[in-house]
Formats: C-alpha cells, sequence, structure tokens
C-alpha cells in the first residue's frame, strides 16, 4: 500500500506537535508513526537507522523525518516531511516567544514542566526496554549484559563520544552478523 502525502504529513505534525522536549522526547513519537501506526518500518530497520542518525550531526528528530520522508515518496517527500515536523515548532516559538519574560517566573509554567518531564522518561525507558529485549533475544542474556557494562563504561565512564561507540556496535554487530551467517551457511551445508 502507497503512502499519501496526507498520510506522511499527519505524521510528522504528531510528531512535531507533541514532541515537547526536544529529540530524545521525540524519537519514540516518530517510532509510534513509523512503525506502530503506518508500518513504514520494521522495529529493526528503526533501530538501524536511529542509531545512523546519532552518528550524523544536527538535530536528530529532522533527520529520522527526512529519512521517513524520502523513503515515503523520495526527494519532495523528504522536505514535506520535515517541513511538517518543524512546522508547529516554529509557529509555537513564534507565537509565544513574546510571553516568555512574563511566563518564566510563574510557577504554574514550572508545574507543567515539571509533569511532563516523567512522561518523557517513561516514554524513553519503554523504548529502551524494547530494544533491550531485543538484544537479549539476539545476542543472549550474558553477551547482551556485557556490551550493556562496555557501552556504560565508555559513555559515562571515560566520556568516549556517543558516535564513535555506537559505530564500534554497529562494526561489531557487522562482524558478528556476517560470522553467525557464515557459521549457519556451513552448518546447512554440512547437514544436507
Amino acid at each position: 500500500m502507497e503512502t499519501s502525502y496526507r498520510d506522511l504529513i499527519l505524521a510528522m505534525l504528531r510528531t512535531g506537535i507533541f514532541g515537547f522536549g526536544g529529540g530524545p522526547s521525540v524519537i519514540p513519537l516518530i517510532r509510534y508513526e513509523a512503525v506502530s501506526r503506518y508500518h513504514w518500518l520494521k522495529d529493526e530497520e528503526f533501530g538501524e537507522i536511529l542509531a545512523i542518525a546519532n552518528t550524523l550531526p544536527g538535530p536528530i528528530a529532522t533527520k529520522m523525518a527526512a529519512y521517513l520522508g524520502y523513503k515515503q515518496k523520495g526527494t519532495i517527500g523528504a522536505f514535506i516531511s520535515v517541513i511538517a515536523h518543524v512546522l508547529p515548532t516554529c509557529l509555537a516559538m513564534v507565537l509565544l516567544f513574546t510571553m516568555i519574560n512574563v511566563l518564566s517566573y510563574s510557577t504554574v509554567i514550572k508545574g507543567m514542566i515539571s509533569a511532563v518531564m516523567p512522561v518523557i522518561a517513561v516514554m524513553l525507558g519503554q523504548m529502551t526496554y524494547e530494544f533491550a529485549s531485543k538484544t537479549v533475544k539476539g545476542l543472549g542474556k550474558s553477551l547482551g549484559s556485557l556490551l550493556f557494562v562496555i557501552s556504560f563504561f565508555m559513555l559515562q565512564i571515560i566520556s568516549i563520544h556517543p558516535a564513535i561507540v555506537i559505530v564500534l556496535f554497529l562494526t561489531y554487530g557487522a562482524i558478528y552478523f556476517k560470522r553467525k551467517s557464515k557459521l549457519y551457511s556451513q552448518n546447512k551445508e554440512m547437514s544436507s
């Protein structure tokens, strides 16, 4: 089934409108639109695109929007998708910028922001759990846990840039799955 421009625009408008808090909070929304609602991508492909988008410079949400638009409708789709994703934020900034000085000291606004933060944390936690489950399913508990500890050490303890960690793990993944498919082919030949 071919995706319509209307679906693409509506999906990206929703992510732009409801994506409060920047890139990390928008990723679960984009995942929902692309994987769950419209089935444009499988979960594994979304994870790969997310990893690649993390290594490139610039805002991750616009890179994801551009990829989805390009995949569905080519160059024009990428342009429309990014515009639809960014437009709500731009309009909101233009409309609200004049009121920011007045509202910045309001306890109501501070309370609203504080109320949204746990929702973002839960959404990111759910996405992390789902990716971790797939990792454990693909690599096993011990190797998955070991790789988690290694990545935590590299990111938090010795402060290696996330792009370098992602490239290292993508390289490891490519080698691991190439080796695994080679062993699978050899075992299949032996059983034949």
